[in-house]
């Protein structure tokens, strides 16, 4: 009879999936909306595929969210395990570990709908005035563009209103996030900028972990796994699909 009871009760905790971690995942965030932001639902898009993923694995996160150059230095000495929400650039490849892309971010540049000529490439933005964002791995140097002008700001929507008071002639960002900052601040003058046709390569979006601590390679180790098996029974598309035309642009 007791042999039969504990097989019932093994039955019971194997199919209700993996027991979570003892220690939960200590996980640090900068405000991005939609990817990070406290006022979104599940905290944003980021937030929400990366919780789903690690609970996959069998963990639960524990998320502060603080200023970039916070984050980066919490997660860096160790105060925090993991940087949720982070793209790769050499300067940051000495520092951090990453696991495999959860999320492609589409980079665009938009103009004012008035800007006259032709923008078909990076190099058209030479002789311009060009708004970014300091500390933010763009996957391109546009201080090497001939002529160009880098005013950086803190926020992006800064440059956005900059380049609506014609201080700045483009702006460059993440398709999602220049949508959601104009839906939220700028909506009834959103009509008046226009994507340009600028191609500009794609960035993974990783979670990252300090190389001078242990933990983090073997988080990373097993957020890996839980990702395929996230994309596998299709659980990830139903939070992509949740968030696709949120903020259409």
């Amino acid at each position: 009879m007791l042999r039969t009871a504990l097989l019932l009760v093994l039955t019971l905790l194997f199919a209700v999936g993996p027991v979570s971690a003892d220690e939960p995942v200590k996980m640090m965030t900068n405000t991005w909306s939609p990817y990070v932001d406290p006022e979104l639902p599940e905290q944003g898009l980021a937030i929400e595929m990366v919780t789903h993923i690690f609970a996959r694995a069998g963990y639960r996160v524990e998320n502060t969210i603080e200023s970039w150059p916070r984050v980066m230095e919490g997660v860096r000495i160790g105060l925090s395990e993991v940087l949720g929400a982070a793209w790769r650039d050499d300067a940051r490849d000495e520092r951090f570990i990453y696991s495999e892309p959860y999320l492609m971010n589409e980079l665009i540049v938009v103009k004012r709908g008035k800007m006259q000529g032709r923008h078909y490439s990076i190099g058209s933005m030479a002789n311009s005035r060009i708004g970014l964002v300091p500390d933010y791995a763009y996957g391109v140097d546009f201080t090497e563009l001939p002529g160009a002008e880098i005013v950086y700001e803190n926020h992006i929507i800064q440059n956005l209103v900059n380049l609506l008071n014609n201080k700045v002639d483009f702006v460059v960002g993440d398709r999602r996030v220049i949508a959601a900052k104009l839906d939220e601040f700028l909506k009834d003058r959103r009509h008046e900028i226009e994507v340009a046709s600028i191609s500009l390569p794609p960035r993974g979006l990783f979670v990252a972990g300090s190389r001078a601590i242990d933990r983090p390679a073997h988080l990373i180790e097993e957020f890996n796994t839980a990702l395929i098996e996230v994309k596998r029974d299709g659980s990830y598309q139903k939070i992509i699909e949740k968030w696709l035309g949120r903020y259409p642009l």
